[in-house]
């Protein structure tokens, strides 16, 4: 007779067929570990007994109940995927523990891994509050926190968190592995290795707690299908526990009834009012809503979002004020060479607004053939002045270089941002005429800050423009890909169409929101 307080699953019945049986006092067992050992150690539940939440009762019921033929745990491999802020952390935390010292594994070897052992560390940390919050697991287990290891003499068991290049070490005899965030593995490598390291174990687990990620080619997707194949009765396999929280293709993201369904936790470790403050900043953003529908209602997305909406763009409209002789911030995005060139030209206001003039160039003989293979009124913005053409047919740079001249004629110029990639000729032309050149590439590192707050300026009605045609096809055009930590950046390749505007002005900000004091000596990298 099986327990309602347990997860049920398709895989069930075939699992009694073969002699697996369900053991209650097993279950409560693990479950009692919980409050009788564990104390939160943060937030509202600091220093109170950990009782778990229903939905992380059932989970400890069912993967610590269940028993194979033997008497040894039926699951081996458990994927759990729910939101953030749902108290994954501490459960990991808490379940490592309880395999370190009342699973009765003489020579436990727990191992925490992540992305990086950082990331690792974080579970690693609250394994050590909860020891230290307890006087008897304090007495009787060891923290040495610069290996970031708990030992339990007892059994001689530890736990350990491991480091980012632990892959290389094939040696592991692990009786338990949780990975956090899944999603977040750069690639398989770690868990490819990690995935044998039991092997010699009678009963080893390997559980991973994740929220939804957007690369459909990784580890964690992959382990994602299985646990769906498992729920829908696709595949029979019996050691594995699948559980996910989330939202499907059917469910209305902006309704509280689909918020609860995906957050277990919802009115216990996160409130509904900070959850709607969230689904306020989703709704009048492209990037938060994707941001809102993965971590919120763990909905894998796309690693691509469009960016901006058209109507917000269009409200940082303006009537350009007198900007000769004002101080501006230069961006200059080459592109390749029978493509459109980008220049921006930024200007900081005193009131905290900034406008923003761009110039386009594409190559006279090819803008014909351009316009009838792009479907894209190149020669009407030429004709209007929006874009201007460079003789021949590629871009010819000392052309651009004239024209940056003439326009430091006008407007002072501080300095201009380019990227490093293969633009050596240029810098060094434009840096003989005077000019500071600072190098800034078009990776995460650089653009994420500037993309950020870009969007910020935008949703402020802050970033003021001359409804430039060519611009606002480009703004309409512009998606961001965003990596595993949540840095985001102009993705060229993803876009529908050019944006190098975009990439420009997007530079030109990085620039004009770390802008020196005047008095602060700034050594910049010469091309001379």
């Amino acid at each position: 007779m099986l327990d309602n307080d347990i997860l049920t699953l398709p895989t069930d019945k075939i699992a009694i067929e073969q002699g697996c049986y369900y053991d209650p006092s097993a279950a409560d067992r693990a479950v009692k570990f919980f409050p009788l050992f564990l104390r939160h150690t943060k937030g509202q539940f600091a220093k109170k007994p950990f009782v778990l939440l229903e939905w992380q009762s059932k989970l400890i019921k069912t993967l610590f109940g269940w028993k194979a033929k033997d008497g040894l745990r039926r699951f081996r491999r458990c994927y759990v995927e729910v939101p953030k802020k749902n108290g994954k952390s501490v459960l990991c935390a808490g379940i490592a523990l309880l395999l370190l010292i009342a699973d009765k594994e003489i020579g436990a070897q727990v191992y925490l891994a992540a992305s990086d052992r950082e990331q690792a560390s974080i579970i690693f940390r609250e394994c050590q509050a909860m020891v230290r919050g307890n006087g008897s697991l304090a007495d009787n287990l060891i923290t040495t926190e610069s290996k970031k290891i708990i030992q339990y003499p007892k059994l001689n068991s530890f736990l350990k968190a491991l480091s980012a290049d632990a892959y290389r070490n094939e040696g592991l005899d692990a009786s338990a592995i949780i990975f956090d965030e899944l999603h977040s593995q750069p690639n398989r490598d770690l868990w490819d290795c990690l995935s044998y390291a039991g092997s010699a174990r009678r009963q080893p687990l390997l559980m991973s707690i994740t929220t939804a990620g957007f690369d459909r080619e990784s580890i964690c997707y992959e382990q994602r299908r299985y646990a769906d194949n498992i729920l829908n009765g696709t595949i029979p396999d019996i050691t594995f526990l699948p559980l996910i929280y989330g939202a499907t293709e059917e469910d209305d993201w902006t309704k509280e009834t689909t918020w609860f369904k995906c957050n277990p936790s919802l009115g216990e470790t996160i409130t509904l009012e900070s959850f709607k403050a969230d689904f306020n900043e989703a709704v009048n953003s492209s990037q938060k809503e994707n941001a809102f529908k993965r971590y919120r209602l763990n909905i894998w997305t796309q690693a691509d979002v469009r960016w901006l909406k058209l109507i917000d763009w269009d409200k940082c409209l303006a009537d350009m004020p007198e900007l000769k002789g004002r101080v501006c911030y230069a961006a200059l995005d080459l592109s390749a060479t029978t493509d459109l060139t980008s220049f921006a030209l930024l200007f900081p206001m005193d009131n905290g607004e900034y406008y923003l003039l761009v110039w386009h160039w594409i190559p006279e003989l090819n803008a014909r053939e351009r316009e009838r293979r792009d479907k894209v009124p190149y020669l009407t913005w030429h004709k209007q002045g929006h874009i201007e053409t460079t003789p021949g047919n590629v871009i010819d740079y000392e052309y651009i270089r004239k024209k940056i001249n003439e326009l430091n004629l006008i407007y002072s110029i501080k300095e201009i941002a380019l990227d490093r990639w293969n633009a050596t000729g240029i810098a060094t032309q434009l840096e003989q005429d005077g000019f500071i050149i600072v190098p800034f590439g078009q990776g995460f590192n650089s653009m994420s800050a500037p993309t950020k707050e870009y969007e910020v300026l935008v949703l402020q009605g802050k970033m003021k423009h001359n409804d430039n045609p060519v611009l606002r096809w480009e703004i309409g055009n512009c998606a961001v890909e965003q990596d595993a930590t949540d840095n985001i950046k102009p993705s060229k390749k993803k876009s529908t169409e050019r944006i190098g505007g975009v990439v420009a002005s997007i530079m030109a900000l990085g620039r004009a929101i770390v802008r020196p004091k005047e008095d602060e000596k700034i050594e910049y990298i010469s091309y001379l």
